[in-house]
């Protein structure tokens, strides 16, 4: 079951040009853990007219061969996880990183602001289209974790059992070692459900799921409405 938007939410506008007036686009954070199904959830979003942005496409592209994501890497991890051509071995990387929190910390605070302000240039652009859209979302694995949920208007937090989750992981080939550690290294449902607005439960068949996610765009788009 979706639950209404937390009244604690408080959307920052970003025009919208129209015969109407001046709106908003409404900012939603996306987030779950680890084979959660939160990719599936955005797919369905888009599918409803939100416009998308995934986070990890983010990272892969400031991770690319001489970007500043990449110098970042090497600065703080060493060139040893680094590609020949220059870009970032993303396994090499969560390899070394899962096993050294400290390490992960330090590079998360220097990465992440990278990230932060690319989804707000996303926002910006969208903003000033000539049609800007009602909602836009982003899928993100560290909304919770580093704070930046607030950064948006509505969070939705996707949610699964973690036997289920470990399950999808395996047959999507992760190694059990490294889906303990990405777990570990994350937010609980627990925490994420504290500061969600929308939670979406995926422990049932894809038909139960297109059900919550046609609930949440509604409630979306009413949100949205009111901005």
């Amino acid at each position: 079951m979706v639950p209404s938007p937390s009244p604690a939410c408080s959307p920052t506008r970003y025009g919208r040009r129209g015969s109407g007036g001046v709106s908003s686009v409404l900012r939603v954070g996306l987030t779950g853990g680890v084979a959660s199904g939160k990719s599936t959830v955005a797919k369905m979003l888009a599918g409803r007219g939100a416009v998308c942005l995934d986070a990890d496409q983010v990272v892969a592209a400031l991770y690319g061969p001489g970007q500043p994501g990449a110098l970042i890497v090497a600065e703080v991890v060493g060139g040893e996880v680094l590609a020949g051509d220059g870009s970032v071995d993303r396994a090499r990387l969560a390899a070394r990183i899962l096993e050294d929190a400290a390490l992960r910390q330090r590079l998360e605070a220097r990465v992440h602001p990278l990230v932060r302000a690319e989804i707000r240039a996303f926002f910006q652009r969208l903003a000033a289209a000539p049609t800007p859209p009602a909602v836009a979302v982003v899928e993100a694995a560290l909304l919770v974790e580093t704070g930046s949920y607030r950064d948006f208007d509505a969070l939705v937090v996707v949610v699964s059992p973690l036997a289920l989750r470990r399950q999808r992981a395996l047959a999507a080939g992760w190694p059990a070692a490294r889906f303990d550690g990405v777990v570990a290294a994350q937010a609980s449902d627990e925490e994420r459900r504290r500061v969600a607005q929308f939670v979406i439960t995926n422990d049932g068949d894809l038909a139960n799921l297109e059900g919550q996610v046609a609930a949440l765009w509604e409630r979306l788009l009413a949100q949205a409405a009111e901005q």
